[in-house]
């Protein structure tokens, strides 16, 4: 009886294995081969997943039928660190299903570190700036006897310090020994009225109004100047001007 029992609790084990076994394969048939073997040949859409994090974009390659690939992870200012970037085949591209989506995840936004612009002209200073991804921001102008005229006496940011990508730097600029030189004010593409109003701020007058015909600028633009910008002059100097009128009409100057 023992030995009876013990043969009928083997076959239900061997019988449950089985079971198992066929639900697998069932599954994985049901789940897997059949819908790649049903879709074989067949094309779909790939999702837009740019600005999406990993695991989303993921999550929504794969309801596509798409396998998602990370390819690589860059530096983006635009899109937060973790999220994609860039895809490949792009948005709306139609594949095959099962085609590989390749991305490219964010990096986040690459410091800058600040340079050291003391005693440096402003070509140089804006040069030195823009090769590490920043701006010259807010200038202002002091009497120096020691530092020639153009040339950086301070800084805002000190050289060294670690900041975002496109931080502005406002400078402090020697305008010379004499304090009866003004830096001229840059007024190309202002609109004339602006311009005259930033020369007469800046200390100076309005000198000669030359128009010139061009039917791609907006008329009563300025498309020139002299003394240009970064040069001094005295106070009171007047500034010349060229500006825009349209092709058709009369050519004026005063």
């Amino acid at each position: 009886m023992a030995t009876t029992s013990g043969r009928f609790l083997s076959f239900l084990k061997r019988s449950s294995l089985v079971l198992l076994v066929a639900v697998a394969v069932f599954f994985i048939m049901d789940d897997i081969v059949m819908p790649r073997y049903v879709q074989q040949g067949e094309t779909t859409y790939v999702p837009d997943v740019v600005g999406l994090p990993e695991e989303a974009a993921i999550q929504k390659i794969e309801a596509a039928g798409l396998e998602p690939k990370v390819a690589e992870i860059r530096p983006d200012k635009v899109n937060p660190e973790g999220t994609v970037s860039l895809q490949t085949p792009p948005a709306g591209a139609e594949v095959k299903f099962g085609r590989g989506v390749y991305l490219t995840l964010s990096g986040g936004e690459t410091p800058a570190t600040v340079p050291a612009l003391r005693g440096r002209s402003i070509r140089d200073a804006r040069l030195a700036l823009e090769q590490v991804g920043l701006k010259i921001g807010e200038m202002t102008y002091e009497v120096s006897a020691q530092f020639p005229e153009n040339t950086v006496m301070g800084q805002s940011v000190p050289a060294g310090t670690t900041v975002r990508s496109g931080t502005p730097v406002s400078l402090v600029v020697s305008q010379g020994p004499s304090a009866d030189r003004l830096p001229v004010p840059n007024v190309i593409r202002k609109s004339l009225a602006e311009a005259e109003r930033l020369i007469l701020q800046a200390g100076f007058t309005i000198g000669n109004v030359t128009y010139q015909a061009n039917n791609d600028i907006l008329p009563n633009t300025v498309i020139d100047q002299y003394p240009r910008e970064g040069n001094f002059a005295a106070r009171g100097e007047p500034v010349q001007l060229f500006v825009t009128r349209r092709a058709d009409t009369p050519p004026l100057e005063n």
